[in-house]
């Protein structure tokens, strides 16, 4: 039985990693979550119960009870996913992204360094720490411009994306100088079930059930490439078992959209699956709006290594996702509902920028 501490198993990534894990023979996982405002266990409610699933409510900043789980559970591998992951929310206050995303990695990293050194050798041998992060540590891409491989210089744009690339560099620091076997992966434009209604394709959706306003930023012309969370998933497991230490893997879809493109793919979909009773075009509630600040123009991922050397590919297409996903916020309101009520009604964020002194 090969035991895996996830980070941040209540988020929506995070979540997605620990339910399919639970689900792989051999697999046993810990999740370790603080439960911030985006960790929900309704997310984990069909594997609640499993025999080979436990959960701990404790902050990676404090490197104390880290430690300490790892030798109770006996650990075999880290997966860090835990981290505040909003671009808007870091603009309002970039403070929590230093405090969680820089410090609590380097807590982390020690008591996993720590831990290390105490596993006999052969266990120690097959440790392996993952640092799950994202694509826009690569910073802005140009519309005509190739697309982000592992060897992309790091040019971070927003408060959220900076604090990514300081963890990203920790991590590769801790191999390099204290020999931790880690490995990263890089990932585009996660989205599926269970997805936090801040971001994009739930805001809009639950906002167009509630006839409300559809906000694009800008003209919507900024350019992402998205990937079902269930493939990225299954990408961040063949990377923590079967990955090289020290190496990194990009993770994406191939499915570069304009956000005005999803936007309108999804009003097609709710025509389709939920029509307006006024009979008018989902479409009618997009609403352009002031563009964020500094927001890059276009996010691209090359996958070809960890399809290359680990056998992945994404099992959805864009199209096949996204249907997916509306689908499953029609049919599973027992879960957005108390979130929208009470957490989060899709009121704009980051719009706290000061002019220059």
């Amino acid at each position: 039985m090969r035991t895996i501490m996830v980070t941040g198993g209540a988020g929506f990534i995070g979540s997605a990693v620990c339910r399919l894990l639970v689900g792989e023979p051999g697999v046993r996982v810990v999740n370790v979550d603080k439960l911030t405002y985006a960790g929900n266990l309704a997310s984990l409610r069909q594997i609640e119960g499993d025999e080979n699933y436990r959960f701990h409510q404790a902050d990676i900043c404090d490197e104390a009870a880290m430690l300490a789980i790892m030798r109770s559970q006996k650990v075999d591998a880290v997966m860090h996913l835990a981290a505040e992951s909003h671009v808007d929310r870091s603009i309002d206050g970039p403070g929590a992204f230093i405090e969680t995303n820089i410090v609590g990695t380097y807590r982390l990293l020690n008591a996993a360094l720590i831990y290390w050194r105490e596993l006999p050798s052969d266990k120690a041998e097959c440790f392996r720490f993952h640092h799950i992060s994202t694509d826009e540590v690569f910073g802005d891409l140009p519309f005509d411009s190739g697309i982000f491989t592992e060897q992309t210089p790091y040019a971070p744009s927003s408060p959220y994306s900076a604090s990514k690339a300081a963890s990203d560099h920790l991590v590769r620091a801790w191999h390099e100088t204290y020999g931790l076997p880690v490995v990263l992966s890089n990932c585009s434009n996660n989205y599926g079930p269970y997805h936090f209604p801040e971001k994009l394709i739930p805001l809009v959706v639950l906002n167009a059930l509630d006839e409300k306003p559809l906000p694009i930023y800008g003209a919507g012309a900024n350019v992402r490439d998205w990937l079902y969370v269930e493939d990225h998933a299954r990408a961040l497991f063949a990377v923590v078992t079967r990955g090289t230490p020290g190496q990194s893997y990009n993770v994406g879809g191939r499915a570069e959209r304009t956000n005005l493109a999803v936007v309108e793919t999804i009003c097609d979909i709710l025509d389709d699956k939920r029509p307006r009773a006024s009979g008018q075009s989902y479409r009618d509630l997009i609403a352009f709006v002031g563009d964020r600040p500094g927001h890059d123009r276009r996010y691209a991922i090359d996958p070809a290594k960890i399809g290359r050397e680990l056998g992945w590919q994404p099992l959805e297409t864009f199209e096949t996702g996204l249907a997916r996903t509306v689908d499953w916020y029609l049919e599973n309101d027992w879960w957005w509902k108390p979130i929208r009520e009470k957490a989060y009604s899709g009121e704009r964020l980051g719009t706290n920028v000061k002019s220059a002194q």
